[in-house]
């Protein structure tokens, strides 16, 4: 990691990330905080959590709007819209305007989005490929040290200042990365206009990630996992109060060390992607997840600090193994658009297994629960692993950007010429 951080370019951009993702981290859970003080209601105040996440059937659009931009001028407007969509904040006053709240809260979930999805192409553009898992497991890193105190600062923001101070406050982080990311100096090719009809131009992120071998196994072998991942979201409850007897608040020290266990995966996770691939990292991650489960479906207080800390190791592998592999295998007219792919295919299955584990809680042990993800993100893991040489260790050349298509070209004969090209490359 020290030798990513001594490119003068990377610090640049790594100072302008850390002011973006300190303003994300306070902002997630204090918007729902002050909707549960408005309104006294939990559902609305978890409500706000669907805002921010319903955006992302947006992704395919968002990449496609990213990929037809040079990068740095899109992050740096991306963070001043993004700041300007906080304004409406400071209109709040009572229960009756918390919808305004909730529209903030999905335009926000829309700016995470669009940019997550032009930083990867940032990224790529200005860190050698052998060097991209060494960005990401910085950038991981902290972000996993801002899941140690983002909320807890946002919450107490939120209680010093009101919402106007805490939108205050997310405005100035997104300003100063717009401003520090400004003055980076990037010689970008602009991007050549659309070459396919528009309808095929949005679909050409998921095209791209069901053809290419490795990145289909790693989103197949992790959306797997994504179905059963999310229920410890209701679960930690559950073991919290039925298996050590202790108050819902207790929840908070788990998540503490699980994030502790983040900063040292992100501290390790680019040796792990030197040593295993891209394939072999994101099977670690999610193969790490197993014991944990496994762990947890023995309530033992001591077992579940070492459940949690192991938890947490394996979610920055899972993603500087993913993002890496698709920083590495995607040519960068169609970053963006694989990027927002892979995170609504990711996302999505997530998802529907928070929604699922809330309702399993409630009628299935939680201990049997526990086991079941143990064993499927095992399973997961296993697949990927039996993939890695997908992706061997060492840095992968950039792939080729292909040539344009005339417009003229009837799309059922697009399909046809890159599957036959498909398959000559396997051969």
């Amino acid at each position: 990691m020290r030798t990513v951080l001594r490119r003068p370019d990377f610090r640049l951009l790594f100072g302008g990330l850390l002011a973006s993702m300190a303003a994300e981290s306070i902002l997630l859970l204090a918007l729902a905080i002050w909707v549960k003080d408005l309104t006294g209601s939990d559902g609305l105040a978890g409500a706000t959590i669907f805002a921010i996440i319903a955006p992302m059937t947006l992704a395919p659009l968002v990449g496609w709007v990213v990929d037809r931009y040079p990068r740095r001028p899109f992050f740096v407007a991306a963070n001043l819209v993004t700041a300007l969509a906080l304004t409406p904040l400071f209109a709040v006053r009572d229960s009756t305007d918390v919808w305004v709240i909730y529209t903030v809260a999905a335009l926000y979930g829309l700016s995470y989005i669009t940019l997550s999805a032009v930083l990867s192409g940032l990224i790529r553009h200005l860190v050698p490929a052998e060097l991209l898992a060494d960005a990401n497991g910085v950038l991981q890193t902290v972000r996993q040290g801002l899941r140690l105190v983002g909320p807890l600062a946002g919450a107490g923001l939120y209680a010093a200042l009101g919402g106007a101070g805490l939108a205050a406050v997310g405005m100035a982080g997104f300003l100063t990365a717009a401003l520090v990311v400004g003055a980076l100096r990037v010689t970008e090719t602009p991007p050549t206009g659309p070459t396919l009809r528009w309808t095929t131009e949005l679909s050409a992120g998921l095209r791209h990630l069901s053809g290419e071998p490795a990145l289909r196994r790693a989103l197949l072998g992790y959306g797997l996992g994504s179905l059963v991942m999310g229920f410890t979201e209701s679960l930690i409850f559950a073991y919290v109060d039925r298996g050590l007897g202790r108050d819902a608040a207790f929840v908070g020290v788990l998540v503490t060390v699980q994030g502790v266990g983040g900063l040292v995966g992100g501290l390790l996770s680019p040796a792990v992607v030197r040593r295993a691939g891209e394939v072999g990292t994101l099977a670690a991650g999610v193969a790490f997840f197993g014991p944990a489960a496994l762990a947890l479906a023995y309530p033992n207080l001591w077992l579940g600090f070492a459940a949690v800390l192991m938890a947490g190791v394996s979610l920055p592998l899972t993603m500087v193994g993913l993002h890496t592999l698709i920083q590495r295998r995607t040519p960068g007219a169609l970053l963006g658009r694989v990027a927002a792919a892979s995170e609504a295919v990711v996302s999505g299955p997530q998802a529907l297994s928070i929604g699922g584990g809330a309702l399993l809680v409630g009628v299935v042990d939680y201990r049997l629960l526990f086991a079941l993800i143990g064993v499927l993100t095992l399973l997961a893991g296993a697949y990927l692993w039996h993939g890695r040489q997908l992706s061997p260790p060492g840095a992968a050349p950039r792939p080729r950007i292909p040539a344009p298509r005339r417009p003229s070209t009837p799309v059922h004969d697009v399909v046809a010429r890159d599957a036959s090209a498909s398959r000559a490359t396997r051969s």
